[in-house]
């Protein structure tokens, strides 16, 4: 995957299995795409690492990475990925919104790729939320999606001039994490590029308790693909 031609747009990209997967579709769709990523002060920051290796395999010439603070330090806080609360580890599921949900902050990181859209004259905005195989986050969900599209189209200079409409994104939302590798996989993405843990070790071994990691673990099992991924102990 190199170079980038086509239609502008925006495509959040973590560093994770998810966005790398919608980095890769919006590439395969002809968009030529500025990848997004935040340094937020999540304790697993070395993905902004692994965000930058995958822009970098996929061609992505415009790679821009936004420096927030949502931790308790800069006034937010309230999250185990951002703050000095445990990190879950092999959590039951339908356990309710775990404490690694970060307030708002899909909400806040669409609302950056909104303006950084305007800028760059893109109407199209992706990211890789799911609503299957995922934590229970209420920022991952269709409804939300949804909402924010329309309130994309209400709060920009570009939709109200008639420059066009804005169109938000989200292509695995309904797919399962297994669907999700072997599409990724059936387009060329190298998961050895990504990260995924929520709480790696000092040398990014992926723990392969928390949430992020079972799911891709499950994935990957149900997919009948190896885990490229490095994980402490015998994994």
């Amino acid at each position: 995957m190199s170079g980038q031609t086509g239609k502008p747009a925006v495509c959040l990209l973590s560093g994770g299995l998810d966005s790398a997967t919608t980095l890769a579709i919006a590439r395969r769709e002809g968009f030529s795409c500025c990848a997004l990523s935040f340094d937020y002060g999540q304790r697993h920051r070395i993905e902004i690492t692994a965000a930058r290796r995958v822009a970098a395999a996929m061609g992505v010439t415009d790679h821009r990475i936004v420096r927030l603070d949502l931790s308790a330090g800069g006034g937010f806080g309230h999250s185990a990925l951002t703050d000095a609360i445990e990190v879950p580890k092999d959590r039951p599921d339908g356990g309710g919104i775990p404490v690694t949900y970060v307030p708002a902050r899909n909400t806040i990181f669409l609302s950056i790729a909104l303006a950084c859209a305007e800028v760059v004259g893109a109407l199209d905005i992706f990211l890789g939320v799911n609503a299957v195989d995922y934590s229970g986050y209420p920022d991952c969900r269709p409804e939300f999606i949804e909402a924010f599209e329309r309130l994309a189209n209400l709060a920009t200079a570009a939709a109200i001039e008639g420059k066009g409409a804005y169109r938000i994104h989200a292509p695995l939302i309904r797919m399962t994490k297994a669907e999700i590798i072997r599409a990724g996989l059936e387009m060329g993405v190298d998961y050895s590029l990504t990260h995924s843990c929520y709480d790696p070790a000092a040398g990014g071994a992926a723990c392969g308790h928390c949430d992020s990691c079972r799911l891709r673990l499950a994935g990957f099992a149900a997919a009948g693909a190896k885990d490229p991924a490095r994980y402490r102990g015998s994994r």
